[in-house]
């Protein structure tokens, strides 16, 4: 393989871990001519006490370096090497979180140093890990440094170990395919494009983004313009508006101003029609009064005599009434008198009528005593039913004592019905919180994977449509035994497996995974159960004998779960056979370790992860913190459950039985009731029948009591009778007496009354002639009395005319701002003669000023000055907007550039990278394409590549994607993908880690055919390309360093290596 004219480069290691390396080189120095290596290439890597290794020297070549060897024996360790050597971060490599987990077993620090190609002086980067804290040493070039200045050194040579495109390690091949397209785009333009390419396009979205704040600013700064002016506008009319009222205003002050003047002259003229027509009044006035004074005097002399006549005329009036009122009482004592001598009457009759029901109810007696005679006569010839009795009462006894019988039976089953409703409802309760703690797994399977959730779902109403069993998530049907144990049971299933439905059988897994992916294109896993069973595997050794490392279980005893994903768990996860230990474990784990057969173990906080050497049976260990419980800390007992669930369908059963019991003794009740009924009638009967003939001698005896003390008890009518004529006579005395006083009242009231008629009869006479003297007096009177109030009416009207003269006067000369003395001024005489003169017609047109200015509402003086002020905003945003609208049309113009600097070298290396990658799936007789995708050309963040690829001639070009491919297609996507960045690539090396796992042997075979032609041209930079294993007879070429690395205690050491030796066996054996 090694030409003469290349020099040979040795690595160095101690017998307990080495790596030789055979590639073509002269020298054993290390030092290599300059044109060969791109500037930032590795030279060399060594590794102290670091993972796998105790001492190591690599020498990588200059162009592909393929580092070859089984696993466990240091490969990615290598990677692992390059990553942190070059200030990469431990999430990159994703074997732990800490630093400190690297450094070799047992030993407390390890170094890594790595020398970079540079023209003007090679780079020598030295990290010295320490295990105690996690810390690190740098030197950069033999002096003492840091990380950020090695960072920024790195990143001068344009490295990056963090971009996909550039370094993908083992655990990160996946991760690939789940990049997204801006993502992809940044990765690329990082690792391929011109240095500047990526600063264009970050300075793009960064312009894109401010680009956005002008637009709204000159939108924001248009539409407050517009509005602006909208309401400028609405100003300008409010504005004439308010002009328009400030003329009736100053129409309105004007009337008001001369109103009080027309109101005064008014007033004034008004004054002097009051005066002539009170001196007419008066003159008047005194002509009536000297004409009625004779009839006057006539009248005065009338009245005196009518005086003392209607005193005695009152007189008796009085008397009169008194007379009347003595006849009214006498007349109600005569009344009285009446009803008591209807009231004896009604006593006397009350006595006869009692005598005569008293004579029917002795006969009624008489009668009765009779028949019932007769009765008992008849019932002395029956016979005795005593010994009926007897039976009766016997057989109600009887049926007594079974009644007691059922309701005891009764009361036992209700209290054991009681018993067994109650222990119902506390099963139901238990199986109600276990239910809801699986409602609570549920909604955190929801909160996690919506997609996982909805299958669930719809596999629950579309259960019947598989013919073996279906098992719902694992996470679901997993229960953890104590809740301690949850963290161990989920830090050892993936999660994507505890999110994973179970089948039984595998038709019915296509099925499901047909339905829920294709059609309903949701991301779930499932899995098909395997066919022979394993969940009753046994464990390579017994617990008892690692008790004394403080193991206490395995695995697979901290859980429940059905048979089939137990089965799987066992099969893939192996948890029969992963012991769990405690705090004693941790203690001794350096013991532990060296224990065969384990492979996974876990102490209290870690995880123990035990690989060992093929060859060289040494040890490799790694150990990681264990993230606390999610979604298992919820433990349902399935056990407990499913006994519950039998306990409460026992209950129920048995109260059903009880129900039936108790209807049966119910039936049983009602027969033994309607028997004693049936007997107690009898009984009732044949009693009346045996106490009848005491009762009617009883009753006989007392009927002849009660019919002698009748008979002696008669009332005598006969006394009765003259007793009522006696007090009729002395009550009818009395009436006559009563009759004498009411005759006399009523004579002496008629010679009042006829005495009272000749008083009114003169009475009469002198108010006739009264009335006469008034009738002819009354017209002149009216007359006099007219006038009269006439003059004192003029009189008030002159007085409160003459005050409304001078209030008026004084009133108009303070509206129009006179002084007392002061005459109206021309101006103002002016102005009103152009007005109405009288009220009615400057009233009118002041309501119609008044009308017409109310129309103008809501107006003031500060609506002209709004309309100025906004008139000088308007024109300050005007200048604004315009002012920000030319610097948005300059900004634009500085995208354009940007976006033509940035856009057309891009579109050139996509172009190349397309050209290059559909190359290669054409050699591999498919298709591939790569292209710029953006939905908007002016969201630069939205830039993407995508690469879309054809593995089969029936199918389209489908999008890369971590679900639609299967994992080789996607490592061979992957791969040529970074293939076709190969030869544009401006970083210094690429590093591809067992990215050919997965792949079949025909797509193996031409992606290496393809990486070694294009990363062993003289214009690709430096490749590592890792792997565990190669197909046979591949094709290779002289630029390929080939680094074979081997670990076992039966190695060589470096020194004895004869490379030699090994070429000439070689060539010997293939010329056989």
């Amino acid at each position: 393989m090694a030409e003469s004219g290349k020099r040979k480069r040795l690595s160095h290691a101690s017998s307990s871990s080495q790596t030789n390396s055979s590639k073509s080189s002269g020298s054993q120095s290390g030092t290599v001519g300059e044109g060969s290596y791109v500037e930032g290439s590795i030279l060399r890597i060594t590794m102290k006490n670091f993972l796998t290794y105790d001492h190591s020297v690599v020498y990588p070549g200059p162009s592909l370096n393929m580092i070859i060897g089984a696993n466990g024996t240091g490969k990615s360790s290598i990677v692992c090497a390059i990553c942190l050597g070059l200030a990469g971060k431990t999430a990159i490599v994703g074997r732990g979180d800490k630093v400190g987990i690297y450094v070799k077993r047992g030993c407390p620090k390890g170094s890594i140093e790595l020398e970079l190609y540079k023209k003007d002086g090679n780079i020598v980067i030295n990290r010295e890990i320490h295990v105690e804290n996690n810390h690190s040493l740098w030197m950069l070039n033999g002096k003492v440094s840091n990380q950020k200045t090695v960072e920024e050194e790195v990143k001068a040579l344009q490295i990056q170990v963090g971009n996909l495109c550039q370094f993908l390690p083992q655990e990160k091949v996946g991760e690939f395919a789940k990049m997204s397209k801006v993502e992809l785009l940044e990765a690329t333009e990082k690792s391929v494009g011109p240095p500047e390419m990526y600063g264009y396009h970050c300075e793009l979205k960064n312009f894109r983004n401010k680009e956005r704040e002008f637009e709204n600013i000159v939108k924001e700064k248009s539409s407050f313009l517009e509005k602006a002016r909208q309401r400028n506008e609405r100003n300008k009319y409010d504005m004439n508006r308010y002009y328009e009222k400030k003329r009736h205003l100053d129409m309105i002050e004007l009337l008001e101003k001369k109103k009080p003047w027309v109101e005064y002259e008014t007033t004034r003229k008004e004054l002097e029609d009051v005066k002539k027509e009170r001196e007419e009044a008066k003159k008047q006035l005194s002509s009536l009064r000297q004409a009625q004074a004779p009839m006057l005097k006539k009248i005065q002399h009338i009245d005196n005599q009518l005086k003392p006549t209607e005193a005695q005329i009152k007189a008796k009036t009085a008397a009169i009434k008194e007379a009347s009122l003595k006849c009214k009482q006498k007349q109600d004592q005569l009344d009285r008198k009446h009803k008591e001598i209807d009231d004896i009457k009604q006593n006397q009759r009350l006595k006869q009528m009692e005598e005569e029901d008293h004579q029917k109810r002795i006969s009624n007696t008489r009668r009765i005593i009779e028949d019932m005679k007769a009765e008992h006569a008849k019932i002395t010839d029956q016979p005795d039913v005593t010994p009926r009795i007897n039976e009766v009462n016997a057989e109600l006894r009887r049926i007594q004592v079974e009644r007691a019988k059922i309701e005891e039976e009764k009361s036992d089953l209700r209290r054991e019905k009681d018993n067994l409703s109650a222990e119902t409802k506390a099963l139901e309760k238990k199986l109600n919180d276990m239910n809801n703690m699986m409602n609570a797994k549920e909604e955190k399977l929801r909160g996690r994977h919506r997609d996982t959730h909805a299958a669930l779902q719809w596999l629950r109403q579309n259960i019947g449509q598989f013919g073996g069993k279906v098992h719902e998530p694992m996470m679901l049907v997993i229960n953890v035994k104590e809740h301690r144990f949850a963290k161990y049971v989920e830090n050892h299933i993936a999660f994507h497996d505890l999110r994973a439905f179970v089948f039984q059988k595998k038709d019915d897994m296509e099925r499901f995974m047909a339905e829920v992916r294709d059609k309903m294109n949701l991301k779930v896993n499932a899995i098909s159960a395997p066919e022979e069973s394993c969940s009753s595997r046994e464990p390579s050794r017994n617990i008892e004998s690692l008790k004394r490392f403080g193991f206490f279980t395995y695995l697979r005893e901290m859980f429940d779960a059905p048979d089939e994903v137990m089965s799987y768990l066992c099969q893939q996860y192996r948890v029969h056979d992963v012991p769990v230990g405690n705090d004693q474990t941790k203690s001794m784990i350096k013991t532990v370790i060296e224990e065969p057969y384990l492979r996974v173990l876990y102490t209290t906080e870690e995880r123990y992860t035990l690989k060992r050497s093929f060859y060289s049976n040494k040890i490799s260990t790694s150990n990681s913190a264990m993230h606390p419980s999610q979604y298992l800390s919820i433990t349902v007992d399935a056990e407990e459950k499913r006994q519950l669930e039998q306990q409460r369908k026992n209950c129920e059963s048995r109260i059903k039985e009880i129900n039936e019991r108790m209807g049966a003794l119910q039936k049983e009740a009602a027969a033994l009731d309607r028997q004693d009924n049936e007997l107690l009638a009898e009984k009732k009967r044949l009693s009346e029948l045996k106490g009848k003939k005491r009762q009617l001698e009883q009753k006989i005896s007392t009927k002849q009591d009660s019919l002698r003390q009748m008979e002696n008890n008669v009332i005598d009518l006969q006394k009765i009778e003259e007793e009522t004529k006696d007090k009729i006579e002395a009550v009818n005395f009395q009436k006559v007496d009563i009759v004498k006083v009411i005759v006399a009242q009523m004579k002496l009231r008629a010679q009042l009354n006829m005495d009272k008629v000749y008083l009114a009869l003169e009475t009469v006479g002198l108010m006739a002639e009264k009335t006469k003297l008034e009738n002819d007096c009354r017209e002149g009177a009216s007359d006099l009395k007219t006038t009269d109030q006439k003059c004192s009416r003029l009189e008030q009207r002159k007085v409160q005319l003459t005050e409304q003269c001078k209030g008026l006067l004084r009133r108009a000369k303070s509206i129009c701002r006179m002084q007392a003395d002061e005459s109206l001024p021309e101006d103002l005489r002016n102005a009103f003669s152009k007005l109405p003169i009288t009220l009615d017609d400057i009233d009118a047109m002041l309501n119609e000023e008044h009308s017409r200015a109310e129309c103008f509402t809501g107006l003031s003086e500060s609506v002209v000055d709004e309309y100025n002020r906004r008139e000088q905003e308007i024109k300050n945003l005007e200048k604004e907007l315009e002012e920000k609208s030319n610097n948005l049309n300059a900004y634009r113009q500085n995208i354009a550039e940007a976006k033509e600097r940035w856009l057309n070298p891009l579109k050139q290396l996509v172009e190349q990278i397309n050209a290059k990658f559909s190359d290669f799936f054409r050699q591999m007789q498919c298709a591939g394409e790569v292209d710029l995708h953006s939905e908007n050309e002016e969201e630069y963040d939205k830039y993407g590549i995508r690469i879309r690829v054809k593995f089969h001639s029936s199918t389209q070009l489908h999008e890369l994607t971590a679900h639609h491919q299967s994992g080789g297609e996607r490592s061979v996507s992957t791969m040529l993908y970074l293939m076709a960045l190969q030869e544009l690539n401006r970083c210094p090396f690429r590093v591809v880690d067992e990215i050919n796992q997965g792949m079949d042997p025909v797509n193996e075979r031409r992606v290496f055919d393809i990486v070694v032609r294009t990363a062993c041209k003289e214009t690709t930079s430096q490749y590592f390309l890792i792997t565990p294993k190669l197909l046979q007879n591949l094709q290779y070429a002289d630029e390929m360093t080939v680094l074979c690395v081997h670990n076992g205690s039966q190695m060589l050491p470096p020194s004895q290596w004869d490379e030699k030796a090994l070429i000439r066996r070689c060539l010997k054996r293939k010329a056989k």
